[in-house]
């Protein structure tokens, strides 16, 4: 598996926990079942750690966004923000401006383009406020 096609499966997963609110392990069944995403290892481990860490990401896409509360983010970005926090917060493999870029393609490709605005706006302010913290603490 790629790791877009990972991000893409964990995209899914996220999206559908945030409008089922059902225990993941079901998604997984559920997803293993219809054989439509693939779910491994790698997937887990990524929307574990997108779900373990919400309420923190959460509150560094509300930090962020200006013009929408989190109940006003469509899940679809909500769960395409989350992930690329995540990433750039927790994955070490994945440089900050990779999972920008994935962001981007995955509101291009699952949400409208007005919204894709929005992910690269929030994703961009966020980028920048953390090089420049790291660049102080280095």
């Amino acid at each position: 598996m790629t790791r877009r096609e990972i991000r893409d499966s964990a995209f899914k997963l996220v999206f559908e926990q945030l409008l089922r609110d059902d225990d993941i392990e079901e998604l997984y069944d559920i997803a293993e079942e219809i054989e439509e995403i693939i779910v491994n290892d790698e997937v887990k481990k990524m929307v574990e750690g997108t779900l373990a860490h919400s309420d923190e990401i959460d509150g560094i896409i509300s930090n962020y966004s200006k013009s929408r509360t989190i109940a006003r983010i469509s899940k679809i970005n909500l769960a395409i923000l989350r992930i690329a926090v995540y990433e750039s917060l927790y994955d070490e493999n994945t440089p900050m401006n990779a999972a920008i870029s994935e962001a981007i393609f995955l509101s291009t490709t699952y949400s409208y383009p007005e919204d894709t605005k929005f992910v690269n706006g929030l994703l961009g302010a966020f980028s920048r406020d953390l090089k420049a913290k790291e660049s102080e603490n280095a």
